[in-house]
């Protein structure tokens, strides 16, 4: 078993007895919370971003709470659970290779009772193949490769491999006479040394999801209006500055049952479709509702950032980002600038917007322009076939039964790589479902009924998250999609008292938490 970074702990304390060994690449084992950017603070409400056995401290009361305050409750989290033991510190995967050859010809799946199953066994383990493990230390540069059962990859989407446009020729960065980085570089400097960089200079940030906003607002914040930060911007999103619309809890319109009557589901039948169609124009309000809210609490008209897509698409996209407290303001007074390209160039004095000649004089241009998540995934298989399995097609997203398991690739499961509103919230019920699965309680169906399943989940992905399918968003769906993994498990899916609040109320991480004792602990909360 292989945990490479181990950003969902409770996992390998629970099917301990499961495995033979666990190797993890402890160098990121708290997740992109050990190196962000100093002003990141929580996405998630934290009711929704806590371990299901594990709430957070009445001590802790920010709705959102810092990046520092995050990583305490993780790795009080890994204390608490003696999980620390279970690590090999300083070590660096390179890659996986199955049984002697890693062809893949012996690994396709073989017919089992007249129906392919997972592994040609029908079952998690093997008793003819292993996998092959191979890790370098990072300190001493020793190489070693260790069998394993079986693998879980936890290295998630958002780092290692950023994705950096692609530009004409003597039109990309070699034309810049400045300096040009990607966000993945700002975030692991530290505050002073971030703030060295940009002190006195003219910088362009690219990008307008989370670590676009925050890194644009701290160059304002230290440079002010006499050099303000200029913000690309290609696609303007319905980023949030509450969860709160109008003072009503945004949860209670899209995360309990009710909200998704108004879906339409994978493999939904006639009943489910009629409601879904029913509910549609309630589903158009919904939406409606929510962006009134924003354009007006952050005057989107008027400086043109009203999106072409409904908050729904946003949601079901898993695009939803909270913007900066005072964000606007900055805009207001002039510290930051905002500018619409769908494309943009370098010059030597900058960068050149998509149909305009003038340069944006500029002495330090910031991507944040995300990562190439399935670029980072796949190339951790040596096998090409496997490379190939997991990638998928560019018209599909990748291809994983339950978001974990792909049916052509044996003894092995990918934990936090598709994305919902609360990742760490399905990670954690996604780590018991495979638990169980490990521990023989449950077996999983044939080849064939896994690729039916996962077509019709890329068909959802693309009719609600429209250009953004390949994130494997469950976002709209993820209490739909937790009944699944409850059923697999023999657990009721119906985690609520009363019809009320089984239909009505949102659910969360704490809705699963009567299968396990829940712990209490104390975290000391501090500041940098």
């Amino acid at each position: 078993m292989m945990l490479r970074h181990l950003q969902f702990p409770s996992f390998s304390d629970r099917i301990e007895t499961a495995v033979k060994r666990v190797i993890a690449e402890a160098l990121l084992w708290r997740g992109v919370w050990t190196k962000t950017i100093e002003s990141t603070k929580l996405q998630t409400p934290k009711p929704f971003y806590q371990f299901s056995d594990f709430p957070w401290p009445d001590s802790v009361t920010e709705l959102f709470p810092d990046q520092y305050t995050v990583l305490e409750y993780i790795e009080s989290y890994a204390r608490h659970f003696d999980l620390l033991r279970h690590i090999q510190f300083n070590n660096k995967v390179f890659g996986l290779s199955y049984g002697s050859g890693d062809s893949g010809t012996d690994t396709d799946p073989t017919s089992v009772g007249g129906e392919w199953t997972w592994g040609g066994t029908d079952e998690a383990f093997s008793t003819k193949e292993k996998w092959n493990v191979t890790v370098q230390d990072t300190q001493t540069l020793s190489v070693k490769v260790y069998q394993v059962d079986f693998v879980v990859v936890c290295i998630g989407r958002f780092s290692q491999v950023p994705d950096i446009p692609e530009f004409p020729p003597n039109k990309g960065p070699e034309a810049f006479e400045g300096k040009v980085i990607h966000s993945m570089e700002y975030s692991k400097m530290d505050s002073t040394t971030a703030t060295g960089l940009v002190r006195g200079k003219n910088v362009a940030v690219v990008g307008f999801q989370k670590s676009g906003m925050d890194v644009a607002m701290e160059c304002s914040t230290v440079n002010g209006v006499e050099r303000p930060c200029t913000l690309l911007i290609r696609t303007p999103h319905w980023n949030v500055p509450d969860y709160f619309p109008r003072g009503f809890p945004m949860a209670k319109l899209y995360l309990n049952r009710f909200s998704e009557l108004m879906v339409h589901k994978p493999s939904e039948g006639l009943l489910l479709y009629l409601i879904a169609t029913i509910l549609s124009p309630l589903r158009w309000a919904f939406s409606k509702f929510v962006e009134s809210h924003i354009k007006h609490k952050l005057k989107l008209s008027k400086y043109g950032m009203v999106p072409e897509h409904s908050f729904l698409n946003e949601l079901s996209a898993c695009l939803i980002s909270t913007v900066p407290e005072g964000f606007y303001d900055r805009v207001e007074e002039g510290a930051l600038k905002l500018k619409k390209a769908k494309s943009f160039g370098f010059t030597k004095e900058g960068i050149v917007l998509e149909g305009q000649d003038e340069p944006i004089k500029s002495d330090l241009v910031i991507l944040a322009t995300g990562f190439k998540g399935i670029d980072k995934l796949k190339h951790i298989f040596e096998s090409p076939k496997y490379q190939e399995f997991i990638a998928g097609s560019d018209g599909s997203a990748v291809p994983l039964y339950r978001e974990c398991i792909h049916p052509k690739i044996p003894q092995l499961a990918i934990i936090g790589f598709s994305e919902s509103v609360a990742n760490l919230y399905t990670s954690d019920i996604r780590c018991r479902w495979l638990g169980e699965l490990l521990d023989g309680k449950f077996k999983l169906p044939s080849v064939m009924i896994m690729e039916k399943d996962i077509a019709e989940w890329d068909k959802y992905k693309k009719r609600y998250s429209k250009k953004y399918y390949r994130r494997s968003c469950i976002g709209a769906l993820h209490i739909w999609h937790n009944d699944k993994l409850c059923k697999d498990m023999g657990w009721n899916p119906k985690r609520k008292k009363g019809l009320w609040a089984e239909w009505f109320e949102p659910y969360g991480p704490m809705d699963y938490a009567a299968q396990y004792k829940i712990s209490t602990f104390p975290i000391p909360v501090s500041r940098k």
